[in-house]
């Protein structure tokens, strides 16, 4: 994740947004799936789910700059998705090479749900939040969401984000109209702050009363595509009943982002994944902890496992994992 990107993209849509009045930021209600009237079902994952997300954490774990670096994680990420029943393919791009994996629904009309992650990091960083966290879940989304689903699932891992989303943007290029109806692009999901004032935020947010404790975790939008949000604040809901009632995992609240991406007025909405699809008018969310405005090891050599709160992560890797599961359904 670049520098600075949520900051400038938050700041700039605030402006607008005011001068719109329009809401912004909302923490999460209980809200239905988007494109079906049934309620949102959250997966129950089984017990070994916490165990495995954490072994891809620590087997991720580790600098991942160099291009043998990058190749290393590679193939982690090949034998995990194998061992899991998918087969891999390879896309090389100048300097680079994304993963691609891809499991068909069984309605090919109905296009795929993109589910998405760079697994990159900067020269000094191991990169245990970012993006090792998001991999991770990546990999879990992939044991768990088996056939037959109306909705092709697609799994993209894409190299050099961090020097300019090198990996994304052809990627997104060679995309056919249509054939992704969504993308789910993840960007650090796995730290939480809990002391009063540890969670910031961008000057010019009309904004009541912001929750000063990084609890919570942040999902994007383009306001064109606003009702993809849904899917995760419906997730959280059915997932945080299912908790208080079984004791199972009670999952963090959500705080979602709609931003109104008209050309020009907001460019430094271009600095993380989802943006290339944006740009080609296919909606896109981003699911993030909010990197530097609660993380203080972002881009750091201290961005290391220790650092990572294990029930967040678990429970934001379920979020996605249900809201994933819904759009494949619907």
């Amino acid at each position: 994740m670049r520098k600075f990107w949520w900051m400038a993209a938050l700041a700039a849509a605030a402006i607008l947004l005011w001068q719109m009045r329009l809401p912004l930021l909302q923490r999460f209600t209980p809200a239905p799936a988007l494109l079906s009237d049934a309620p949102a079902q959250a997966i129950e994952l089984p017990r070994a789910v916490p165990e495995r997300l954490w072994a891809d954490l620590e087997g991720l774990s580790f600098k991942r700059y160099r291009e043998a670096e990058r190749a290393q994680a590679r193939l982690y990420i090949q034998q995990r998705l194998e061992v899991a029943g998918w087969q891999t393919q390879l896309q090389p791009f100048a300097g680079g090479v994304n993963l691609v994996a891809e499991r068909q629904g069984s309605d090919p009309s109905l296009g795929a749900i993109l589910l998405g992650a760079h697994y990159d990091t900067v020269e000094v960083a191991p990169g245990a939040d970012d993006n090792a966290t998001a991999v991770a879940a990546l990999l879990e989304a992939a044991r768990l969401l088996k056939p037959p689903t109306p909705r092709t699932l697609q799994l993209v891992f894409f190299d050099l984000e961090e020097r300019g989303l090198l990996g994304s943007k052809p990627f997104v290029e060679q995309l056919s109209p249509k054939s992704v109806q969504a993308a789910v692009v993840l960007d650090m999901i796995g730290y939480r702050c809990d002391q009063p004032g540890c969670q910031s935020y961008p000057p010019l947010l009309p904004m009541q009363s912001p929750p000063d404790r990084g609890d919570f975790l942040a999902v994007l939008g383009d306001q064109s595509h606003a009702d993809l949000l849904k899917y995760f604040t419906a997730g959280t809901a059915s997932g945080n009943a299912s908790g208080n009632a079984s004791g199972a995992q009670v999952l963090p609240p959500v705080i979602t982002l709609a931003i109104p991406t008209l050309g020009g007025l907001a460019p430094d909405l271009v600095r993380s994944d989802h943006a290339p699809f944006w740009n080609k008018g296919i909606g896109a969310v981003l699911v993030s902890d909010t990197a530097n405005f609660r993380n203080p090891n972002y881009h750091q050599a201290s961005d290391t496992l220790e650092t990572i709160d294990p029930d967040f992560f678990v429970g934001s890797a379920q979020i996605v994992i249900n809201a994933v599961a819904q759009m494949l359904q619907n």
